[in-house]
């Protein structure tokens, strides 16, 4: 196959590309991504020689862009990755998510029904809202109800995605992922930042009283999560995908303290974000069912490979912290 990857240069993207050409060596991967703050080609240097493998900066906001990409490229395959997604920079700036994660979103769809396209779209578990202590998980059928502007342009990109699928007949699919970790964190995000502030030896923020609960899930499992739906997936159904791992931001705080031999009074407790959602859980008993996928990696195992990855891997997130990574976008693409 030939595959568009957007956003292949974040987190999340940058493992599936790793994923993918070890798995399907002889597809070609094509990975448009406009290199924004959170876009970081170092996460791919072990593919950009690959011959299979080509990287093309771009925004998919830029619609004659991305219908020049489509004609010339002729794709069997979009995996769609790209999204502003940090809920704390949403409050403060909604536009970039709006342009992004929805016009972004609608100018991919529209050059892959022109040019038929089979559409895999990678949302969040932050579409259904927040849950109570008790609340049942979200699963497919879980009305949605966004609370931040990230939230709530992925919901948008989410029914966009639906109504091209019924109105359209596009072949599409949608998976809804609960929190990620693993390596190639972009140091803003809670598990990154910890880490490497602890190695630092610098205090971690914990929002309000750290109670707010998440379900993680090590990356390499949701790409292989993604890797079934691809392949063996319901054409027009969504999937949620989940680690069976709800743990609070307290908890997971301690686990990382544990991990690298810190106590309690290197945490600073700061301001809750506004509208911080207390919960989110999921209930992936549809994708176990029908597509025999399950997380492999434990919470334990998960958390104390990535630990290891960022003290491996200091050069990396020090370019990250310190702006230099940044550098070589100046230089090759005139950021």
């Amino acid at each position: 196959m030939k595959i568009l990857i957007t956003g292949g240069a974040g987190f999340i993207g940058s493992n599936f590309i790793h994923y993918w050409t070890k798995k399907y060596p002889s597809d070609a991967i094509v990975n448009l991504d406009k290199l924004t703050y959170a876009g970081n080609l170092s996460n791919l240097r072990a593919v950009e020689k690959n011959p299979n493998y080509k990287f093309i900066q771009g925004d998919i906001a830029d619609d004659k862009l991305v219908e020049k990409i489509f004609q010339e490229e002729q794709f069997n395959l979009v995996a769609h990755f790209a999204a502003e997604s940090h809920v704390d920079r949403s409050i403060l700036d909604p536009n970039a998510f709006i342009q992004t994660n929805i016009v972004g979103t609608h100018n991919l769809l529209r050059a892959a029904l022109q040019n038929k396209t089979r559409f895999h779209h990678v949302s969040t578990d932050e579409v259904f809202g927040s849950l109570g202590k008790t609340d049942p998980a979200f699963n497919e059928k879980t009305p949605y109800d966004p609370r931040s502007p990230y939230s709530a342009s992925k919901a948008a990109a989410d029914h966009l995605v639906r109504a091209y699928f019924h109105t359209y007949g596009l072949p599409v699919t949608i998976s809804n992922c609960s929190n990620n970790y693993g390596p190639y964190h972009f140091p803003e995000k809670l598990f990154p930042l910890f880490i490497t502030n602890l190695l630092e030896g610098k205090k971690i923020p914990l929002y309000g009283d750290g109670l707010s609960v998440r379900d993680w899930l090590y990356v390499e499992d949701h790409c292989r999560a993604i890797d079934a739906i691809i392949k063996s997936g319901k054409i027009g159904e969504t999937y949620c995908v989940g680690g069976n791992s709800e743990k609070s931001n307290r908890e997971a705080t301690d686990e990382i303290l544990k991990l690298l031999g810190k106590g309690e009074e290197m945490i600073e407790y700061v301001a809750d974000r506004p509208g911080h959602d207390h919960r989110y859980a999921i209930d992936a008993t549809k994708i176990k069912n029908e597509l025999n996928w399950e997380p492999t990696v434990s919470f334990e195992t998960g958390l104390q490979k990535t630990v290891e990855w960022f003290q491996n891997n200091e050069a990396w997130w020090m370019h990250i912290k310190n702006g230099e990574y940044q550098d070589y976008y100046k230089k090759q693409y005139g950021k």
